[in-house]
């Protein structure tokens, strides 16, 4: 989980939520807990302050339970879940969805309207063409044909949804990929059960994926420093006190693959159908709820630095973007993020 810098040369920079009521403080008779697990291809940390008569154990399997119906539903690597049926059923046939997974596709297709497309939940067929889906890791770039196939077959656009059912129909050409909004909303189910659970004080990580809430029984909150792509000394480090806050982020640092000499992410713009070229590394977004800062860095990598930065104002999003330039990386931050951080730190 990340952790505060030890580094004392290089400038720090603390970051302080806007509208943050007085943190409660654990009661005297509070245990820690560090709870740690596997899911989504990736681990899980809980560290939370809780009551005594709260076993560990109990906490444990509950926090898995949360996260294992996130994978049941979501995960299309999983054979039998929610959404490889959904993806294999039938042209014209109509589906009830899990709360969850509704939900989840429903604020998909809201950040696809708002961003053009930028943004696009029917993005399995790309995922799996570029390698980066179920389908397993490819040795070559695609054909072109391919790619202009799965274009013209399938969009957000395509997607028909009944609200008032909770339905969604398979038309056909819908491959449903939510790999980019799924883990934080699982980051948000953990914290909504540790607060079922009368627990006011987490930190909860999956994958790089935060949200914290409360402080410490020594008043400090908990604090955490934003991933850094840069590793430049001259690039300051942002440390944000995490009480009623979650931090995303999307980039292509660890996950793409070189072909014939050029790098390919696996961040990949829905409205062309290849891997994005335009030089961020990675967008960190500070929200309330996880799954929403997770779909708004994916998005925002999409679009750009220009763009991005702009849709970042219109939602007064809290952002941080990481752009890859001849001589190394530069750091731009929206207003909201900068907005954030503490002079007097």
């Amino acid at each position: 989980m990340p952790q505060p810098s030890a580094s004392q040369t290089r400038q720090r920079q603390v970051l302080l939520p806007l509208t943050m009521q007085r943190p409660n403080q654990p009661n005297a008779q509070a245990q820690l807990h560090d709870l740690r697990g596997f899911t989504m291809g990736t681990t899980w940390q809980v560290q939370c302050y809780a009551d005594a008569s709260i076993d560990a154990h109990k906490l444990q399997a509950g926090i898995q339970a949360e996260l294992d119906q996130v994978v049941a539903q979501m995960s299309p690597w999983e054979v039998d879940s929610d959404i490889t049926r959904f993806n294999l059923a039938p042209a014209n046939s109509w589906h009830v969805l899990p709360s969850e997974f509704f939900k989840v596709l429903q604020h998909s297709l809201f950040v696809a309207e708002q961003t053009g497309g930028a943004y696009d939940p029917n993005i399995g067929q790309l995922a799996n063409l570029w390698g980066f889906g179920p389908a397993g890791k490819i040795n070559a770039t695609p054909d072109v044909i391919a790619i202009q196939d799965a274009l013209q077959s399938g969009n957000w656009q395509q997607i028909q949804v009944n609200k008032d059912k909770h339905s969604v129909r398979q038309t056909g050409h819908i491959q449903l990929d939510l790999c980019s909004t799924a883990k934080g909303l699982g980051v948000d189910q953990v914290a909504r059960y540790l607060q079922q659970m009368d627990i006011t004080s987490y930190l909860v990580e999956v994958g790089g994926e935060l949200r914290g809430l409360g402080c410490k029984p020594d008043g400090q909150p908990w604090w955490v420093t934003l991933e850094d792509v840069t590793q430049q000394e001259q690039e300051p480090s942002h440390v944000v006190a995490l009480h009623g806050l979650s931090i995303a982020t999307s980039g292509d640092t660890n996950r793409y693959f070189m072909y014939e000499g050029k790098r390919y992410s696996h961040t990949i713009d829905p409205r062309t159908g290849y891997p994005v070229e335009h030089g961020v590394a990675a967008v960190t977004v500070l929200h309330a709820e996880c799954m929403i800062a997770d779909a708004l860095a994916t998005a925002m990598t999409v679009m750009g630095l220009d763009a991005g930065m702009q849709y970042a104002k219109q939602l007064h999003a809290a952002a941080r973007f990481v752009v890859r330039e001849e001589h190394g990386f530069r750091t731009h931050m929206s207003p909201a993020f900068l907005a954030m951080m503490d002079d007097d730190c």
